[in-house]
């Protein structure tokens, strides 16, 4: 498996948390409060199992080449749904980080966002990579054309 985030153990954990925003709030609320909540967790869990993460917003474009379910046009979630994920050395890391008691406050602070509640799903990795070099993509193109009958 090739390290797409720098340090994260081959028998790492992904959590992700589907956040819906409550009509009367925006992005920019949504923002502030996990910027404050990502914070924390890095002071005070980055040498405790926390090893990286990112949030993303839903951008309102479906690919109708990737999907299977429909031509859809435009999510209907565009703006108001993100995810917030996390990579951690073991669950059990990730359980002890939600029991601080600097984090529970910053977290309800989002929860009160949070139209759909919260369900925080754990997955175990089974594969990361990054994009080739040039040079790489180019010796592998070669390497299929070579070997393509084999």
């Amino acid at each position: 498996m090739s390290t797409l985030i720098h340090n994260f153990p081959h028998d790492g954990v992904v959590t992700i948390n589907r956040v819906i925003l409550k009509p009367g709030y925006t992005v920019d609320d949504l923002q502030e409060r996990v910027a404050f909540l990502c914070e924390n967790v890095k002071t005070y869990h980055s040498d405790t199992g926390f090893v990286g993460g990112f949030v993303a917003l839903n951008s309102g474009q479906v690919s109708n080449e990737g999907s299977t379910i429909g031509q859809a046009v435009e999510s209907p979630f565009k703006g108001k749904e993100a995810l917030i994920v996390t990579f951690w050395r073991s669950f059990r890391d990730h359980e002890e980080s939600h029991k601080s008691s600097t984090f529970q406050p910053l977290f309800n602070k989002v929860l009160e966002l949070c139209e759909n509640g919260n369900e925080e799903i754990a997955y175990e990795m089974l594969w990361s990579g990054k994009a080739y070099s040039a040079e790489e993509a180019k010796a592998a193109r070669e390497a299929k054309e070579q070997y393509k009958a084999a």
